[in-house]
């Protein structure tokens, strides 16, 4: 599901327009953002939790030529999943 289906799903399922769908849909992605943007977490009951990880940089090698390369740290969205989603998947 993509997230115009997912726009069309609420707005069927909650007898409302597009736009409003749309809207709500954009809302909730934002502040998802910001949360994690924020070094918050992100947790939706019954689905799972988002938080961001943060990786320090590294050493590299380039595999094609061997030089060494500086891999800056950086900071990766990580989803773990729910308890009732995983028995949900599990049926």
């Amino acid at each position: 599901m993509n997230k115009s289906e997912l726009i069309r799903v609420l707005s069927e399922r909650t007898q409302i327009s597009l736009e409003e769908a749309s809207l709500t849909v954009h809302a909730l992605i934002d502040g998802m953002k910001d949360t994690l943007i924020k070094g918050g977490r992100v947790e939706i009951r019954g689905f799972g939790s988002f938080k961001i990880k943060k990786y320090e940089g590294y050493v590299g090698r380039n595999p094609k030529t061997g030089e060494t390369v500086a891999v800056p740290d950086k900071c990766l969205p990580f989803f773990r999943p729910g308890k009732e989603l995983k028995e949900y998947l599990n049926e």
